[in-house]
C-alpha cells in the first residue's frame, strides 16, 4: 500500500473518544439495529453516571461506528458490552473498541476481564477467543430471546503487564 494510501485509509478509521450523554441518541440506534434485546436508554445513562468507561468509535462525519462499556472495580473489570454498529462490522473496529477498553482496564489496575456472551454470537466469540479470552462457565437462561431464553457464555482473560 502507498504512503497516501496508508494515510487514507488511516484517517477513515473512526476515532476514539469518551462517550458522551449527548451520543446517546445515536448509541440507541446502533444498539436497536444489532440486538433484538436492547439496553434501554436508562442503562446507558445508568452506566455514563456510576463512571464506568464509556467509549465510541467516531466517523469522521460525527457519525457512530460502535462503542463499548466496562466496569472496573478492585482488580477486575467487566465488559458489559460492545457494539459495531451494522454496516461497520468485519473492519476490525470491535477489535480496536475491544483492545482499548482491556487497555483502560489495565491502566486501573485489574488483573483480569470478565465479558458475557451469548452463543449465538459466534463473531463475537471468535473476537474474544483471539483476543485472549476463555470459556469459564456458562450461565443458563442468561439472556432474553425470541421463543425463550439464551445461555451467556462467560469468559475470563488474565491481563499482563504491558
Amino acid at each position: 500500500m502507498s504512503t497516501a494510501a496508508e494515510a487514507y485509509a488511516a484517517a477513515a478509521q473512526p476515532g476514539l473518544r469518551p462517550m458522551r450523554e449527548a451520543d446517546l441518541e445515536a448509541v440507541m440506534a446502533i444498539e436497536r439495529r444489532a440486538y433484538p434485546f436492547p439496553w434501554t436508554p436508562g442503562i446507558f445513562r445508568d452506566c455514563l453516571r456510576a463512571g464506568y468507561a464509556m467509549w465510541v468509535l467516531e466517523c469522521a462525519d460525527g457519525g457512530l461506528a460502535g462503542y463499548g462499556v466496562l466496569s472496573i472495580a478492585a482488580d477486575e473489570a467487566h465488559v458489559l458490552n460492545l457494539c459495531t454498529a451494522p454496516g461497520h462490522e468485519g473492519r476490525g473496529l470491535g477489535r480496536r473498541m475491544l483492545q482499548a477498553l482491556l487497555k483502560i482496564a489495565r491502566g486501573h489496575g485489574a488483573q483480569r476481564v470478565f465479558l458475557e456472551v451469548r452463543p449465538s454470537n459466534r463473531r463475537a466469540i471468535e473476537l474474544y477467543q483471539r483476543s485472549g479470552f476463555n470459556e469459564i462457565g456458562r450461565r443458563p437462561r442468561y439472556y432474553p430471546a425470541v421463543g425463550g431464553r439464551e445461555d451467556a457464555i462467560v469468559m475470563a482473560m488474565e491481563l499482563l503487564p504491558d
